[in-house]
């Protein structure tokens, strides 16, 4: 009888974790939302109407001032804070996706060869070395600073900020599964090492990629709205949760929902995406607890 699938187990076993459930289910709902934008707001997030600047939303709904079609109310210069909410967590969640699939890529392939190859362990390890002795933060600012302020180029800087933290973690496994008997076993039958790197290694290390992705994906979240927040990450008027909260900085005492909605969804994705990553660790990789 064929051996089920260990990732398939896990997440059978996630969904039987009320809490992880409901986190799954919020992330399945928020991107519908934000892939689904146009279907679900009739406005462009930058379109500019100065009479309608800081509506209240539906918490006002007594308030003359108060516009239906605007429930989650306007901004500073009268735009929509649902449509900035929906576009603006599209960006945050591409950019946390692209950077984690990056930084995975290489992190897996330079955390793989240092683990397996003692001599390229010393090499690759040092530069990796060389990374973390940079907070991860200004790590990020500096790269941004010397290509430019750009979508793309805060990817770029979050996924290479992303790299050290994936292959220290990714090596430490390496490290154990290469110890195994049946790993000795396959050598002496001939295999290749990139046989058994792709084939054995790579397999066995799956779960504690999952897990470090997972977790990684709400950092990188948190890490486009800082860098955002700072004016580092995308310009405006494109809009993103960071940003929002920057541009609403000047309102916060007028209008404190300006700061408190993109601050609220970036809350919920970030502890979603941490609780996810939780409860796959302790199913997937238990070595992986504190």
């Amino acid at each position: 009888m064929k051996r089920e699938n260990q990732v398939v187990v896990a997440f059978r076993k996630l969904l039987k974790n009320k809490l992880a459930t409901f986190c799954f289910i919020l992330v399945i709902i928020e991107l519908i939302l934000l892939i689904g934008a146009p279907l679900f707001t009739k406005f462009d997030p930058i379109e500019m109407n100065t009479i309608d600047r800081l509506r209240p939303g539906f918490w006002a709904a007594s308030d003359p001032r108060y516009l239906p079609e605007h429930w989650l109310g306007t901004d500073e210069l009268g735009r929509d804070i649902w449509a900035r909410i929906l576009y603006g967590g599209r960006i945050s969640i591409s950019v946390g996706f692209i950077s984690t699939a990056v930084g995975i890529t290489f992190g897996t392939i330079f955390g793989m060869l240092a683990g397996y190859y003692k001599k390229l362990d010393n090499i690759i390890m040092r530069i990796m070395d060389v990374f973390f002795t940079f907070p991860g933060t200004l790590l990020a600012m500096l790269i941004v600073a010397m290509l430019g302020i750009d979508v793309k180029n805060a990817t770029i800087a979050i996924s290479i900020w992303s790299i050290p933290s994936f292959a220290r973690m990714i090596r430490g496994r390496v490290l154990q599964i290469k110890e195994e008997e049946y790993i000795t076993a396959i050598r002496s039958l001939g295999a290749t090492d990139f046989w058994i790197l792709s084939k054995h290694v790579l397999k066995n290390a799956l779960p504690t990629i999952i897990v470090i992705a997972t977790m990684r994906m709400a950092s990188s979240i948190l890490s486009i709205a800082t860098l955002s927040y700072l004016g580092l990450g995308v310009p405006q008027p494109t809009p993103e949760w960071g940003g929002m909260i920057s541009s609403a900085k000047t309102y916060m005492y007028d209008a404190p929902y300006l700061i408190v909605i993109p601050g609220i969804a970036i809350v919920i994705t970030v502890i979603c995406f941490n609780i996810l990553g939780d409860k796959l660790r302790d199913i997937l990789d238990p070595s992986l607890k504190d």
